[in-house]
Order: C-alpha cells, then sequence, then structure tokens
C-alpha cells in the first residue's frame, strides 16, 4: 500500500550540499514519522535524522549541525538536506516511515563522497 521512492544520492564532492528526498506513494492517510537512516560499517541501520508529524526533529550526534530534515505532508515527502560532506558520509542511505503502526522502507540510495 505505500512505496517509497528515493532520489539524490551519488556521488558528491566532500563540501558538498546534496539533498535527499523520499516521496511516499500509494494509499496514506498521514504519516507519523518519517526519517533517514544509513548503513553502518557492522551492517546496521543507525538513526540520521528524523521528522514527526507536528514537525519536531532529531538528528544523531555524527550529522547534527550539518544536515536539516524537513516533511512536506501534503505531499507525502521528507527531505534531506545534507551540508559538509566527509568520506566518513559514504553509505547507503535509507528512507524510512510509519503509517499507523506500519514501518515501510526504501530500497536505499548510494550516496559516496570521494576524498
Amino acid at each position: 500500500q505505500v512505496q517509497l521512492e528515493e532520489s539524490g544520492g551519488g556521488l558528491v564532492q566532500p563540501g558538498e550540499s546534496p539533498r535527499l528526498d523520499c516521496v511516499a506513494g500509494g494509499y496514506i492517510f498521514k504519516i507519523q514519522t518519517m526519517a533517514w537512516y544509513r548503513q553502518t560499517p557492522g551492517n546496521q541501520r543507525e538513526l540520521v535524522a528524523k521528522v514527526a508529524e507536528d514537525g519536531t526533529t532529531d538528528y544523531s550526534e555524527s550529522v547534527k549541525g550539518r544536515c536539516t530534515i524537513s516533511i512536506k505532508h501534503a505531499k507525502n515527502t521528507v527531505v534531506l538536506q545534507m551540508n559538509d560532506l566527509k568520506p566518513d558520509d559514504t553509505t547507503v542511505y535509507y528512507c524510512f516511515a510509519s503509517h499507523y503502526g506500519l514501518e515501510y522502507w526504501g530500497q536505499g540510495t548510494q550516496v559516496t563522497v570521494f576524498s
């Protein structure tokens, strides 16, 4: 019922400010939370940033001050504006959304910051 389409990944140079977009499609009454996660070296997924339905945000310490997340309720879209990326930010980023207790994941988009 819900599909997440991610865009904005790719090859970037250090210091660039790419933007990751995630659009939730399908039947959606109201998204409670949307977020971006990323894969760790241990093949886990760690939170990058999330935004709740009331607009409150939460950021991981690794990206705090370098990222801004926002949600567009009318378009069921979450936007992650990243700034001052470094090589350590290179990994796969995943969009996440919760919809009335159900969780959905995007397929992931690769972000590579070359040095």
